[in-house]
């Protein structure tokens, strides 16, 4: 099944949008000469004063972002950093953060945002797979970083810290001081609409992550395709996102979508747990309330079960937004009940950069992951690369300007991802009659049992509707006979109690009876990515180890 909203986008983009949705964008994509760090702060240069970011120790300003990032800039290349040389990123959500990522961008390096929560080997592989000549750290993962830099045979030039905890070393500069010792740089480096503007690592939900290289006009499209004219972000808004910055999701969430409009972001350093969320949610430190919030459908769950959940007069969201795996659709009922707003769940990747498929503030149908997002086409295909027809699992693809060039220094997985004008997701989707579409799972992790597709999403959605349950995975284990079963990994309430016969009876009684889980196991906890992904493959690996 092809859905043709819109095609790639060549010139202006008002006249590719359908009816009904034209009119947000005021001028054509960048082509030619463009800098993205440049026109973020282009853009807010008419406010100085108005707040940017507020993290855990003070107030960012418009103009004392735009001053910072092009001193930083300045600085990286005193240092000798030259053109799309990368600097890797490890830094908690503080206000350096966004002065770091920007102010690469605009001396013309490439900064590689990396997750904060990896051990010192991944940060090996990184570094050298990014050959990055200068690292841009967090006081707090200095030691790991160190560590990381002792097992690579790369050689990097300097560390730049933001808030050191421990005295520096002589190859470290404290970032404050570094920023204050250049005078910024007159000009954004004269880079082009379609060069490298930075890497993402992809999460890994499903093995190795993969550095994705994004180009200086990415964010400038899903600004305009989904920020805007799907959100409608306002520069009155406070935005708060749960997902960090190291991510594509947080990225858009908390940097890129919020600057283009001039609005103020809310960013914490820390684990966003539910306590933690529900003090900014009601007002941190004197911090104004966030009006937009930016979360996960297992942070949602956590939320909703937490004894502290906060009475829906306390906050003033008037926008709630979701990713990162499918929402149950219990929890978008019962968050909209309690608090007043539904939760507005879409789909996005690395690879694209942000969202694609998304419901609207305006029109939610919870249970399915929206429509295709205006200038993105989406195709659903069989195994043998024909449409499917409405109502049955296929393989994603997506359409669309926002797409990365590709996975650096990986030429295969770069070509079975990218193919021509379509990006494979990996996951598996069923378009619904009314022409939203359904999450069926990752497409490496549906499921064939007696002959017939079990999506693990659609059993795992069931089985947090049971008023035990807190959070659910299923995964594929062979049976003595060597056939595909399904195995429910499942972790219950605080002080609830359910038996095994109890959850398979209640999911059979709620879809079709053969899809219930042949097993179930109690367990405290699902192993998950930072952004709260299950990861299934960790829980297979779990399976065959336990059986070998």
């Amino acid at each position: 099944m092809i859905a043709r909203t819109a095609g790639v986008p060549t010139g202006g983009i008002s006249q590719h949008l359908p009816e009904g949705m034209r009119g947000p964008v005021a001028h054509d994509a960048p082509t030619g000469l463009f800098n993205f760090a440049g026109y973020l702060l282009d853009t807010n240069a008419g406010h100085p004063a108005r707040a940017a970011f507020i993290d855990d120790r003070g107030t960012l300003r418009y103009g004392e972002l735009a001053e910072r990032v092009r001193r930083l800039a300045a600085g990286l290349h005193a240092m000798g950093v030259r053109r799309e040389e990368r600097v890797l990123l490890l830094m908690q959500d503080c206000n350096d953060w966004p002065i770091a990522f920007l102010g690469a961008i605009y001396a013309g390096a490439v900064p590689v945002a990396v997750n904060t929560l990896l051990t010192a080997d991944d940060y090996a592989y990184m570094l050298e797979h990014s050959r990055a000549q200068v690292v841009l750290v967090s006081g707090a993962l200095v030691p790991v970083v160190k560590s990381a830099m002792a097992r690579s045979e790369h050689e990097v030039h300097a560390l730049v810290v933001s808030s050191p905890v421990a005295p520096l070393d002589q190859d470290e500069v404290e970032m404050s001081a570094f920023i204050e010792a250049h005078a910024p740089m007159a000009r954004p480096a004269g880079t082009r609409a379609d060069d490298p503007a930075f890497w993402l690592y992809s999460s890994g939900s499903t093995g190795r992550p993969k550095g994705t290289v994004h180009s200086q006009v990415n964010p400038w499209w899903t600004i305009e395709l989904y920020g805007k004219a799907v959100l409608g972000l306002a520069s009155s808004d406070v935005c708060f996102s749960a997902a960090k910055l190291f991510f594509a999701y947080g990225l858009g969430n908390a940097l890129t979508f919020p600057l283009a409009v001039g609005a103020t972001v809310l960013l914490m350093a820390g684990r966003a747990t539910p306590d933690a969320i529900f003090d900014r949610l009601v007002g941190y430190a004197g911090a104004p309330r966030p009006t937009v919030f930016y979360g996960a459908p297992t942070g949602f769950a956590g939320m909703l079960a937490s004894p502290a959940l906060p009475p829906g007069e306390a906050v003033a969201l008037r926008l709630v937004s979701s990713a990162g795996e499918a929402l149950p659709a219990e929890i978008g009922e019962r968050f909209r009940e309690h608090f007043g707003v539904d939760i507005v769940d879409g789909i996005g990747s690395t690879e694209m950069l942000h969202i694609f498929i998304s419901n609207r503030p305006e029109r939610v149908r919870y249970g399915s992951t929206g429509w295709a997002v205006p200038g993105y086409d989406i195709e659903l295909r069989a195994d043998d690369g024909t449409p499917v027809p409405d109502g049955e699992p296929g393989d994603l693809y997506i359409s669309g300007p926002s797409a990365a060039l590709m996975y650096w220094g990986n030429r295969a997985k770069s070509r079975e991802t990218f193919q021509g004008g379509w990006t494979r997701s990996g996951d598996k989707y069923i378009r619904n009659a009314d022409g939203s579409y359904t999450c069926a799972g990752r497409s490496d992790d549906m499921l064939k049992v007696s002959g017939i597709y079990v999506s693990p999403v659609e059993v795992e959605s069931t089985l947090v509707q049971h008023p035990a349950v807190l959070e659910a995975a299923v995964v594929g284990v062979p049976d003595v006979d060597g056939l595909m079963k399904t195995k429910a990994f499942v972790v219950l309430k605080v002080g609830a109690t359910a038996s095994e016969s109890d959850l398979k009876a209640f999911v059979k009684d709620r879809i079709a009876p053969y899809k219930y889980p042949r097993q179930i196991a109690f367990v405290t906890e699902l192993p998950k990515t930072a952004t709260g992904k299950i990861q299934r493959f960790r829980l297979r690996e779990q399976e065959m180890s336990r059986t070998a």
